[in-house]
């Protein structure tokens, strides 16, 4: 594979590579969404990192913000085609996901004990300079 797709896979992973960004995004594409449809949606995300999350989607082009001018303000969101167009790739990675999902448990797991067996190391090393 060249160093290009590399940086351009690289680069989208990026973009999307937090909880909240693809589930926005998947939210969306049932349609146009105001913010508390969203956060309803979402449940436990905060306030302030919907808010994060939606200003980089419209700022890495993914979707629209749009506000109409009346009493009370409006707003509401809704993917641009470039986020439509992110469908199919979201789908290839929940795949991906489900296909090696026992391989992924695991691998996480080893690294969680890993870690846990090195603080425990830590703090046995600690003990014995008391």
């Amino acid at each position: 594979m060249e160093k290009v797709s590399l940086n351009l896979a690289e680069t989208t992973i990026k973009m999307l590579g937090d909880r909240w960004k693809v589930q926005i995004i998947e939210s969306l594409m049932d349609g146009t969404k105001r913010f508390g449809e969203l956060k309803k949606e979402l449940g436990s995300i905060t306030q302030k990192v919907l808010t994060s999350n939606l200003r980089m989607l419209e700022e890495n082009g993914i979707l629209v913000r749009h506000v109409y001018a009346q009493i009370p303000p409006r707003v509401d969101y809704t993917l641009t085609s470039l986020g439509y167009n992110l469908k199919p790739v979201i789908d290839s990675m929940v795949a991906w996901a489900m296909e090696y999902r026992g391989s992924i448990v695991q691998e996480f797991n080893d690294i969680k004990e890993k870690g846990k067996a090195k603080i425990e190391d830590k703090i046995k090393d600690i003990k014995s300079n008391f």
